[in-house]
């Protein structure tokens, strides 16, 4: 097993990743017969099966199945190696991967990056948009915006201000359901809320949004998604101010319900030293700043 090639396990990956080697050449850019070349070569220096070719394409075995988290964490390795290697002292070049969670990374995250894309336009930035917190230490992300603050060891941390949550509802909804009286009477109206996710739960019933054996008309952990079914004029549910302006909805018991949320921005320290990390680090914080604080 000495001397395996990352090239080999690359082509291994893009087969997990495609299910054919047809499509892991695609994914690389390279002849399909070199993809089934380094293939066999993995699998001979491995001394093991790989995949077993089905009607629908190469499925892995047991083997290649325990093998997954290895050779993601390797290709993680990689992408931060080429980014940290990349144009090291060029500002207006090279990648920046940028990860924040699905509501600021779509609704949010895009018109801050305005001006920065704008004054760079050959940087390449890298947006992952999710609820699984990236490894910061681990580099598989070079910027953070994150609510909670990170902890990892070796990080930058700068909290940006703080977003502020309310209840709302589309003008259809009111509508037809009218406006609450309380919160009370609004927990007797359609509620939209978590599904699974009980620290979600928790947290809305600590801050009397709704009691613990609630019932939501429209259950889902996806915060853009529960930012469609308000839209949609489904129901009830919470929304950061500046994202409903947007969607002309409509505030609902200002004066008896609300919330912020700090939003953080972090970087690992190692990444100081690359002038577009840094420079983008410093204007997406300003311009996280004047938004969350206007």
């Amino acid at each position: 097993m000495n001397g395996i090639e990352w090239e080999s396990q690359r082509v291994f990956l893009a087969v997990l990743r495609s299910g054919s080697l047809s499509g892991a050449s695609r994914l690389l850019g390279i002849a399909q017969s070199t993809a089934r070349r380094r293939l066999e070569s993995l699998e001979g220096s491995l001394g093991l099966s790989l995949f077993t070719r089905t009607s629908t394409g190469l499925t892995p075995t047991a083997s290649a199945r325990r093998l997954i988290h290895h050779v993601e964490s390797m290709d993680i390795a990689a992408q931060a190696f080429n980014r940290m290697a990349s144009s090291e002292t060029e500002v207006s070049r090279g990648t920046i991967r940028i990860t924040s969670s699905d509501l600021l990374g779509v609704e949010v995250m895009p018109r801050l990056l305005r001006d920065f894309h704008h004054d760079h336009p050959d940087l390449n930035l890298q947006l992952s948009i999710n609820d699984q917190m990236e490894d910061l230490a681990r580099q598989e992300s070079d910027i953070a915006v994150r609510l909670v603050r990170p902890s990892e060891a070796g990080v930058v941390v700068r909290r940006t201000g703080a977003l502020r949550v309310g209840l709302y509802a589309s003008a259809e909804c009111l509508a037809r359901y009218e406006l609450p009286a309380s919160l009370a009477v609004l927990r007797q109206a359609p509620l939209i809320g978590p599904d699974r996710r009980t620290a979600d739960l928790r947290r809305l019933v600590e801050l009397g949004f709704c009691e613990a054996d609630q019932r939501f008309a429209i259950a889902t952990d996806n915060h853009l998604a529960q930012l469609a079914a308000i839209r949609a004029g489904l129901g009830f549910g919470l929304c950061p101010v500046a994202i409903a302006e947007n969607y002309q909805l409509i505030r609902v018991l200002p004066e008896s319900f609300g919330f912020e949320i700090d939003v953080w921005i972090a970087m690992h320290s190692d990444l100081r030293r690359i002038s577009r990390i840094s420079r983008a680090f410093e204007a997406l914080g300003h311009a996280l700043h004047m938004a969350l604080t206007k």
